[in-house]
């Protein structure tokens, strides 16, 4: 790996939630860092290449980014509010992918899953609000 990569990857895992390349620049930059936004991009599109990180795609269709806590293949709860972000196995949604794949004639079969709602502590301050 790259030492841009990891400065990438470690600036990641200091943060909570999902981070879009800007964030990830902006934060890069107001701590010194002498990186490009481009150099950010391809860093996170290895990253995310490499299973290193988890990418996800918002409404606007912009893709954010976090450091993955687990290296097995996982999907994704996240708060429509705050963001939080919780993994999740999912081995009945394997068993589908696979099964429906293959009832089409398709192999090596990937999916990407996510889950989207409103975490206990946001749907708590929503009642009390």
């Amino acid at each position: 790996m790259t030492t841009r990569r990891d400065a990438v990857h470690d600036t990641l895992r200091r943060s909570e939630g999902f981070r879009s390349a800007q964030d990830v620049y902006a934060e890069m930059r107001q701590h010194g860092a002498k990186i490009g936004l481009t150099t950010v991009y391809r860093a996170l599109q290895a990253l995310a290449d490499g299973g290193q990180v988890d990418v996800l795609r918002t409404d606007d269709g912009e893709s954010v980014y976090r450091a993955c806590a687990s290296g097995d293949h996982h999907h994704h709860l996240v708060c429509r509010r705050c963001g939080r972000t919780v993994e999740v196995a999912g081995p009945a949604v394997e068993r589908w992918a696979e099964m429906i794949g293959g009832e089409h004639g398709f192999t090596e079969i990937t999916h990407t899953v996510e889950v989207f709602g409103t975490c206990s502590s946001c749907s708590a301050s929503v009642r009390a609000g």
